[in-house]
This record gives C-alpha cells, sequence and structure tokens, in this order.
C-alpha cells in the first residue's frame, strides 16, 4: 500500500489540479486511479477516493474521464452514479464502463441498450454476464452488431423465447445463425430451425453436437442429396431420454435391422437393447436380460420375437459378444475410445452384414471422432 501512494507524489497531484495541459493532467489521473485500484483501503478511504472519482468524472479533459473509465473499468469502487455519467459521455470513455463495470443494475443496463446506439448495445451484449431480462431486451430490440455479439456470447443468459426472437429477427444473417449454432447448450426447438438454415459447417456441427428430434433427424438421414445428413445413431447418443427417442423412431418405421447392426458394431448398446425391446413389445429390463444372457437361447428368442432377418443372426451374435468381452476388459463403455475399439473389433471378424452397412462401418472408423472434431474447432 505505502509502496503505490509514494509512486503518487506531489508534483502529480499538482499537474491534476493545476495544470490547463490536457496530456499532464490524463497521465497524472491514470497514475492516480492505478494507485486507486491497488491498493486495500478501509471504508474511510473508500469514501474519499469515490469523492475524488466523482470530481474526475466530471473533467473538462475527454482524456482525464477516459483514463478513469479505462484504469477501472471493471473496478467495484467506481460509484452507480459516477458509471452511469460515465456510460452517457462519449463512445471512448463509455464503452470500457459499458462492457465491464459491476456497478450497473439490469434496469440500467436496459437502459443503455435501448437508447439505440449499436456500439454500446454490442459492449453489453459482450459482458462477462448478461442477465437473462438484459440478453431478453438484447434479442428483441438490439442491433445485429450487437445480437451477434450476443448470440456468441456462452456468458449471456438467454432463454428458449429470447433465441427465438434472435432467430425470428436475424434468421437471414449468416453470421448470426452461426454464433447461435456454436452456443454451448442449445433447446431443441432452436436446433431444430438453425439445422435448416445454417451453413454446412455450422450444421455439421449441431447435427453433432446437439440433439435433434427424431421427426427432424430421420428428415434429414433420409435426404441423401444433402451435403450434410443426420446419423441417427450419433443422435440416439446425444438424445435425452433414449426410451422416447427409440419409440418415436419405432413410430417412424426407422428401427431398421441395419440401424441396429450400425448402433450394436460402434457400441451403442443402450440402443440396441431399447430398439430389440420396442420391436418385441417387451420391457426394456426384460430385454437387458435376454441380451446378457450368457446362454445361447435369450438374445435368440428376443431377436425373432422382435422379427429380425435370421442371416443376420450370427452378426448380431457377434456384436454382442464382442461388447462383453470389450467389457470385461475394463473401461468405460460409454467413452469414444471404447466405441472405436468396438468396432475395429467387430470389422475384424468379417461379420456377415450388407455391403452398404460394412461401407457405412468403415466409414466411421476412418472419421475423426466428434471430441477430436470438437477439439480441432475450438484450437
Amino acid at each position: 500500500m505505502t509502496a503505490y501512494r509514494a509512486r503518487l507524489t506531489e508534483s502529480d497531484i499538482r499537474r491534476l489540479i493545476k495544470s490547463d495541459v490536457e496530456d499532464d493532467r490524463a497521465a497524472a489521473a491514470h497514475k492516480l486511479f492505478r494507485s486507486i485500484d491497488r491498493m486495500v483501503l478501509d471504508e474511510t478511504e473508500r469514501a474519499a477516493a469515490r469523492k475524488i472519482l466523482n470530481v474526475l468524472a466530471a473533467d473538462t479533459a475527454e482524456l482525464v474521464r477516459r483514463a478513469l473509465a479505462v484504469t477501472l473499468k471493471a473496478s467495484d469502487l467506481v460509484p452507480r452514479e459516477v458509471a452511469r455519467r460515465l456510460a452517457a459521455d462519449v463512445d471512448s470513455v463509455a464503452l470500457p464502463i459499458i462492457n465491464c463495470s459491476p456497478a450497473f443494475s439490469d434496469d440500467d443496463l436496459i437502459e443503455i441498450v435501448r437508447a439505440g446506439s449499436a456500439v454500446r448495445q454490442a459492449a453489453v451484449a459482450s459482458r462477462s454476464r448478461v442477465p437473462r431480462d438484459v440478453a431478453t431486451v438484447l434479442a428483441a430490440e438490439g442491433r445485429q452488431e450487437a445480437v451477434l455479439a450476443l448470440a456468441a456470447n456462452d456468458n449471456a443468459d438467454l432463454s428458449e423465447h429470447a433465441l427465438g426472437l434472435v432467430v425470428d429477427r436475424f434468421g437471414h444473417a449468416s453470421e448470426v445463425v452461426s454464433a447461435l449454432a456454436y452456443r454451448q447448450v442449445l433447446p431443441l426447438s432452436v436446433t431444430e430451425r438453425l439445422v435448416v438454415l445454417a451453413s454446412d459447417a455450422a450444421r455439421e456441427h449441431l447435427v453433432t453436437r446437439h440433439a435433434l428430434a427424431p421427426e427432424t433427424a430421420i428428415q434429414f438421414a433420409d435426404f441423401a442429396r444433402e451435403r450434410v445428413t443426420v446419423d441417427l445413431i450419433d443422435q440416439a447418443r446425444v438424445a435425452v431420454d433414449l426410451p422416447e427417442f427409440v419409440a418415436r423412431l419405432y413410430g417412424r418405421k426407422a428401427l431398421t435391422p441395419s440401424l441396429l447392426l450400425r448402433a450394436l458394431a460402434r457400441g451403442q448398446m443402450a440402443l440396441f437393447e431399447h430398439a430389440l425391446a420396442e420391436l418385441a413389445g417387451t420391457p426394456h429390463h426384460r430385454a437387458w436380460l435376454m441380451v446378457h444372457d450368457a446362454g445361447p437361447l435369450g438374445l435368440k428368442a428376443l431377436y425373432d420375437r422382435a422379427g429380425m432377418p435370421p442371416r443376420l443372426f450370427q452378426a448380431f451374435r457377434s456384436g454382442v459378444d464382442t461388447w462383453r468381452m470389450l467389457q470385461a476388459e475394463g473401461g468405460d463403455t460409454s467413452g469414444e475410445a471404447f466405441r472405436q475399439r468396438m468396432l475395429e473389433r467387430f470389422l475384424s471378424q468379417r461379420p456377415d452384414a450388407a455391403r452398404e452397412d460394412l461401407a457405412y462401418l468403415m466409414e466411421r472408423l476412418d472419421r475423426p471422432a466428434p471430441e477430436a472434431l470438437a477439439a480441432i474447432g475450438a484450437a
């Protein structure tokens, strides 16, 4: 504390109070603000410092006010009335404070947004935390530049309603759509709308990271002419409610032997179990017991009851046995490394499967894991 005070000399104070040269006063103000920000102050000292800030926030020199705004932009020492005064100043003074100061209430930030300046709205939208009410007003009333900053800010608390407003207003703007697509969390209703609007790269990210409703997934998976298609097996892996997902696939006649063999070969045992239970009309717990029965009859009985083709049974038997052996070797059966080992081991046994299924599985074996792609994209 003493060291910081020592750096602020009598000459500095004299320049700050009496100098007519703006650069001199700004340099002295900057030194003062840095000293104040670094010192540990008691309540009396904090009150005195705030009086100084209140005076200097009204200084006629823009450079002095800017020195205050830049140096103390994130400080909790700046009183709310000073922060509001600086936020109403010219952009060079206002933007650092608007973007960083903890002094503002939600109502203050909403007032700034509704004043209509795009750059100030963007400063609010880029804050380290944007409360839900503020984010909703930005989504509904913000300029495109500000809404783009909001969409790209994962620390903005955007409700499903607010996200829908952004899509309604700027679904035509590729930059905004892409920024939404790359958010960490998206509601299903918004994901489905973005899949239609997004670029190929953003769409690939959406269908890999976020679950879609089965109807939407099937629609995209069936469009062979689409440059990016949805893999229903990947969608099952990220589905929040797997039984419901499987039931809806069954209702759309999408639980085909091909889908189930591909899922099993990729280590998606839960999808395989729920699908056979759905097709056989039996509870999942009973299907689980029959699939994992060490004897030769349980899986065969369930398989036949599900109406699956007899010629493919040995391929499915091989898949279940491979999964069981790998599980016995230890490791996380839900991880990507396990799925890759499962796929490699399954293909090494030359299963009697349709050519298109084998081609799909070999292509998946060569494709980087979604986690690896995400890491590359984040680098």
